[in-house]
């Protein structure tokens, strides 16, 4: 299974069928393309998890590096034993077949899991830390092919732009040693499954995906993106060509590429001209209605020597300075300055880190340590209010409504795990980039976007599959990311758990046919 990290399927089959990606091309001719469904259209960095676990977000429970959880005042890093459920080639290992997994993203040792994993080596945004499992898999990648070449990861970077065109080269480098390296793992021990995914499309789809110069038909140009997809084809091409003829081939993304156009970064404020989140109250009028037309409580920061420092400091020198600290540390930090001014007595909802979707907590009292909302009625009925304010945001600049839909996750993305999500996840419309937000109950909140990145997650996702069986049409409509999971699970013959309720994107009878072959 090869991974193209915020890889793109429009561009791929328009690409392939052009003749600039010829081993791409080759595999669709051979075998099956589909469009995939995708948790991404909700929760973009959920859509790996679920193809991994073959579970939605609600049942294993993980959407974003720093999460929520039953318990904790605020949020979290992501940490070993976050999955309520056990990944595919976890599964696959229990039952003695032999795995290895390169890069997969949002990843973690999964305790008494035979399968050798490399972490973190050359993935965009590091969940976990660099390591394998056996840890003498990383020093022997290093010493036979080097480090990974591209020196940046998306944590320590953050949402600054970069230059699209200085960073393509850098990219291309990184994929060509990437594919050196899965070349040299392939060889390392035996294997029945074999996982990678390439890191580089999804800093690409970020920075090299970029809204057009002149054009006049609106497409961004893409001419970058074009080669390091091209670079990555090769790659593929070298993979396919070191193995055995009747080897089973996935390529899969889980999300596509599309303009970065969000309001997240407007949430807190909407949340505080609602009423919903407190601050130290210095006055209120009756112009201030809060989201059940109550008076909301005009605000200031609450001061926090911490967050004082921080913002006494140079940008880049503030920077470099978090990047030297322990990650434990520069998190409590983080979580510190950005609770330091919320009244958790009075904080009825509050918004949750995130870089695309508006992602909610409601403050619940049983859930949170300093929860005030009750269970049940309150609950539903601040859920319900919250939702109607939501929808009535407009963006100023075009007229047009700024959210296209608010989705409730106990009812959308139910599972045991559905406490680790947010309560509210508010999805932007993507028609016009988004500085302020406005309506009768909030008035008009502004500022710019932190986020330099012109291009972002949407959906669908894309699947091709080459192998013993699978022709033009063999995947079924409506295919979904985590129909993948059950899928290699029936290829080897195991009966997949009862929590995995995707469909099987084969037939019984090409599953089979390879459940003897293994």
């Amino acid at each position: 299974m090869i991974g193209l990290d915020l890889g793109d399927g429009a561009l791929i089959r328009e690409w392939a069928a052009e003749g600039a990606l010829p081993h791409l091309h080759a595999l669709m001719a051979a075998g099956a393309v589909a469009e995939l469904d995708t948790t991404a259209r909700w929760l973009h960095v959920s859509a790996w998890p679920t193809l991994y676990t073959g579970a939605s977000p609600g049942q294993h429970g993980v959407y974003y590096t720093f999460q929520p959880a039953p318990g904790l005042q605020g949020y979290a890093r992501f940490g070993a034993g976050q999955y309520g459920t056990p990944t595919f080639w976890r599964l696959l290992a229990d039952a003695g077949v032999q795995s290895t997994v390169f890069d997969a993203p949002y990843t973690h040792p999964e305790p008494g899991s035979s399968a050798a994993q490399l972490f973190d080596w050359g993935t965009w945004a590091h969940y976990w830390k660099t390591a394998s499992t056996p840890p003498a898999l990383l020093s022997a990648l290093n010493r036979t092919v080097g480090r990974y070449p591209l020196g940046l990861e998306a944590h320590d970077l953050g949402l600054v732009a970069l230059d699209a065109t200085a960073l393509q080269p850098r990219l291309i480098a990184s994929a060509r040693t990437k594919t050196s390296a899965i070349l040299w793992l392939m060889q390392q021990r035996p294997w029945d499954c074999f996982v990678t995914v390439y890191g580089e499309t999804h800093l690409g789809g970020h920075y090299c995906w970029r809204p057009s110069a002149g054009l006049s038909d609106g497409r961004p140009d893409l001419e970058g993106l074009k080669a390091l997809y091209q670079e990555i084809d090769r790659g593929i091409g070298r993979i396919i060509e070191s193995l055995p003829k009747d080897t089973t081939v996935f390529v899969v993304s889980g999300d596509s590429i599309g303009p970065n156009h969000s309001g997240w970064h407007l949430l807190p404020d909407v949340l505080r001209r609602l009423g919903l989140l407190a601050e130290p109250a210095v006055n209120t009028t009756a112009d201030d209605q809060g989201v059940d037309g109550e008076p909301a409580p005009r605000a200031r920061p609450g001061w926090d020597p911490v967050r004082a420092l921080r913002d006494a400091l140079p940008k880049d020198f503030r920077k470099g300075l978090a990047r030297r600290l322990p990650t434990a540390l520069r998190d409590r930090l983080a979580r510190r300055v950005d609770t330091a001014g919320i009244d958790w007595s009075r904080t009825r909802a509050f918004a949750l880190p995130t870089d695309l979707e508006g992602c909610i907590r409601i403050n619940l009292a049983g859930r949170e340590p300093l929860g005030i909302v009750q269970p049940g009625a309150e609950y539903d009925r601040l859920c319900d209010e919250m939702t109607m304010a939501l929808r009535e945001l407009v963006n100023p600049d075009t007229g047009e409504r700024a959210v296209r839909d608010v989705i409730r996750t106990d009812r959308q993305l139910s599972g045991p795990r559905s406490a680790f999500l947010p309560d509210l996840v508010v999805l932007w419309s993507a028609a016009a980039p988004i500085t302020a937000l406005q309506s009768e109950r909030i008035g008009t909140v502004s500022a710019p976007s932190p986020d330099g990145r012109t291009g972002t997650h949407t959906a669908p996702g894309l699947l091709i599959g080459s192998g013993p069986g699978m022709t033009s049409g063999s995947f079924p409509r409506g295919a979904h990311v985590r129909d993948l999971a059950p899928t290699i699970l029936s290829l080897y013959g195991i009966e997949r758990p009862a929590y995995m309720d995707g469909a099987m994107l084969v037939s019984s009878s090409f599953a089979n046919q390879t459940g003897d072959l293994a």
